[in-house]
């Protein structure tokens, strides 16, 4: 479910946003759209709310993410590398901001802090994508689809977990879409022999053996990390 189409409900007054209409109408001014991380969920956020013509600002802390976006958008969005003033100040001026940061393998960092909802404008939004993964609010607690938002010092936050299952035939086919490859690949091939062939699905082993493979995971969990080399060349 996208972040941006599922919080037009989240804006509206009767779900205790601000009232506010995405696109906006003619002569009065579309709503501000944050968006943190130009990743997956970022450029398709990005996507969708310019689609729904609001004004859209992503920020992230690749420059190479930031050309990409520029490139796909053109002027129609802002880019802004990622600086605690610069996200600080973006985020108090929107009325919607999506969390989009993801940290393959560990815990996302915080990067609206309690302190910053004081200078945001009540009724504004904040959905929190990275939630799956421990959320990039510092406010930030999973909810569900039954009961997904609650306020903190008047901000809506949406931050339910598994997103993607409102829509689950969708997201099931797209996820085996993605998938498919590297599961044929495995079985045809064995995996250290796929894992030999292909660095993506080589990047993507966590433990083999007993051993954490995947560096991420080993410092967040505080593990003896090994290469997963050491297993795709064996």
């Amino acid at each position: 479910m996208n972040a941006a189409g599922c919080d037009r409900v989240a804006l509206q007054k009767t779900s205790g946003g601000r009232g506010v209409l995405l696109g906006g109408v003619p002569g009065v001014a579309p709503a501000k759209v944050v968006i943190l991380g130009g990743g997956v969920v970022g450029s398709n956020a990005a996507l969708v709310a310019l689609g729904m013509g609001a004004e859209v600002c992503v920020i992230d802390r690749s420059l190479e993410v930031l050309r990409r976006l520029s490139s796909q958008f053109g002027a129609r969005i802002r880019t802004l590398y990622s600086t605690r003033d610069a996200v600080a100040a973006e985020v108090a001026a929107a009325d919607l901001v999506i969390g989009g940061v993801l940290v393959p393998g560990a815990t996302a960092p915080k990067v609206v802090t309690r302190g910053t909802l004081s200078r945001m404008k009540p009724g504004s939004v904040l959905v929190d994508v990275s939630i799956d993964q421990g959320g990039c609010f510092e406010t930030s607690r999973p909810t569900t689809h039954a009961a997904p938002t609650y306020e903190v010092d008047g901000i809506v936050h949406y931050c339910v977990a598994n997103m993607p299952g409102a829509v689950a035939r969708t997201s099931t086919l797209a996820l085996n879409n993605a998938t498919l490859p590297y599961v044929i690949s495995l079985a045809d091939k064995g995996w250290r022999h796929a894992l030999r062939e292909d660095a993506h699905l080589r990047n993507g082993l966590n433990v083999a053996h007993g051993q954490v493979t995947h560096l991420a995971v080993a410092k967040e969990l505080r593990y003896d990390f090994c290469p997963p080399e050491e297993f795709a060349c064996q």
